[in-house]
């Protein structure tokens, strides 16, 4: 089943189950889906929707942390709510050392020797991690490495 199938049966399901919050929370993520592909004219296949649920992702942390500096606890949770669904339709999680020994790996193949190198690291790199880590957090490790 692709990722844009499982998202609207899991909206079916929330609708059925009269889960407003939940349901809410996938309508949001169907219309950037479908905002992207209208945007572009293509049908997103399950890498491009796990870049959308990213980038969703990311406007929902930045979104907390003004919320709580400006003492809205009210909607920080909203967001983190939203949060929680939206990392359901990620794959699992890269761990730190999964993390360092494609960086190894790749910073071998590319036969990088410093930091003018970081993007032809970042290239190779970015498919075998998107949606599974945090692409800033690569960055900073792949500059570490680097040397920067």
């Amino acid at each position: 089943m692709s990722l844009k199938a499982r998202i609207s049966e899991d909206m079916k399901n929330a609708m059925r189950a009269k889960d407003s919050a939940r349901l809410g929370a996938i309508r949001l993520l169907q219309a950037a889906i479908k905002q992207r592909e209208v945007d572009e004219r293509i049908e997103l296949d399950d890498m491009q929707v796990i870049e959308a649920i990213e980038k969703m992702l990311k406007q929902r942390r930045d979104s907390i942390s003004q919320y709580e500096a400006a003492n809205r606890h009210d909607l920080a949770d909203i967001e983190k709510f939203e949060v929680t669904v939206l990392q359901e339709y990620l794959p699992q999680a890269l761990t730190d050392d999964e993390v360092a020994e494609i960086l190894e790996q790749v910073i071998a193949e590319t036969g990088a020797a410093g930091i003018k190198d970081m993007s032809k690291v970042m290239a190779a790199v970015k498919p075998l991690v998107v949606g599974r880590a945090d692409m800033g957090k690569i960055s900073g490790l792949i500059k570490i490495r680097l040397g920067a």
